[in-house]
């Protein structure tokens, strides 16, 4: 079978494929993973199915998110697959779920499942910062282990971060500080880094490339972009904030719309297999699925291997109800 990969530049390709009624063994998936993951998961669930046809669309979070709920009255998609949890849980995106136990499903934690079963999540991604050494010992600066060191003024305008209201990382990272911190304490503190900051992206790994190059000392990123970094010979350190690490969940979920229920069925079960287990391993260091081995890169980055002792408890629905307020209130206080 074929594997149509759709992106919003084919927007011809993806009316053919989704146009009518679905035909037997085929699968409408949308997605917010990177292309890169995509083609490797896909290729893996292929050869594990191959009757299945899988048409993926493949969009930013926010696109993804905006296209479900255009569809509300007509949907066209049959899986959500790796789509941001926070955005998951906005009630015009989860009322169209549909109650489904994947194969496998009582394997993961609690907080990795939804008690209605509407969602499930074998894989996510968590924040980091990406710290130069050689900028570092330049400035005589010392290591940061927590948000809140970023305040030091030895690191004045050698912080980048990704802004909250276009990243999914920069939102994950000041949303874990203000549920860790309280309100008040929280944007506090999250003023005072600013202070430090010489700017602010619009992509979450973008912090952690700069530093790699020495444009600045300490980006704010993600895990696995540092992790990709130090194993490239970049020299940078990898730091988990000991205070709040934020992560995001990528989770799964059918489609209550769902037109090909049966197959789409077949794929979620496949998504918590070893088969798909194996893959995450190659390209996620926030597996969620018990018993999934550690890269040798995850080794050589000093990557914990007990998430549990840092990960900051995330309350999801709280980060999802409270993002729109959150955003708007952080552009009228250090905004750029």
């Amino acid at each position: 079978m074929t594997t149509p990969f759709l992106r919003a530049a084919a927007p011809l390709a993806l009316a053919a494929a989704l146009a009518g009624p679905a035909l037997a063994g085929d699968v409408t998936i949308y997605t917010a993973l990177e292309d890169q993951e995509v083609e490797a998961y896909i290729a893996a669930a292929q050869a594990a199915l191959p009757d299945i046809t899988f048409n993926v669309l493949r969009l930013s979070t926010g696109d993804v998110g905006a296209r479900i709920i255009a569809e509300a009255g007509n949907p066209q998609a049959d899986v959500i697959w790796g789509f941001a949890l926070t955005n998951m849980l906005n009630p015009a995106i989860y009322d169209q779920l549909a109650p489904y136990a994947a194969e496998g499903v009582d394997s993961l934690g609690e907080q990795f499942r939804d008690e209605g079963e509407r969602w499930f999540a074998p894989v996510g991604y968590m924040g980091a910062f990406c710290v130069n050494l050689p900028r570092l010992e330049q400035l005589g600066a010392p290591m940061p282990t927590s948000w809140a060191d970023l305040t030091n003024p030895a690191y004045e305008g050698e912080v980048v971060m990704p802004d909250p209201g276009s990243s999914g990382t920069g939102y994950l990272q000041i949303a874990a500080i203000l549920q860790g911190m309280g309100e008040e304490a929280g944007w506090a503190l999250i003023q005072e880094i600013d202070t430090n900051m010489a700017q602010y992206t619009t992509s979450g790994s973008r912090p952690c490339r700069m530093a790699q190059t020495g444009e600045y000392a300490i980006g704010a990123s993600l895990s696995l972009t540092a992790i990709q970094g130090i194993d490239e010979g970049y020299p940078i350190e990898m730091v988990i904030p000991s205070d709040y690490a934020g992560f995001e969940l990528e989770a799964n979920g059918l489609m209550a719309g769902a037109r090909n229920p049966d197959d789409a069925k077949r794929f979620l079960d496949w998504t918590l297999s070893e088969g798909a287990a194996a893959v995450y391993s190659e390209y996620k260091d926030l597996v969620t699925l018990p018993g999934v081995p550690r890269s040798e890169r995850l080794e050589a980055a000093g990557f914990p291997e007990d998430l549990s002792a840092v990960l900051f408890p995330m309350n999801f629905a709280a980060s999802g109800a409270e993002r729109d307020a959150i955003i708007a209130h952080w552009r009228e206080l250090v905004g750029r």
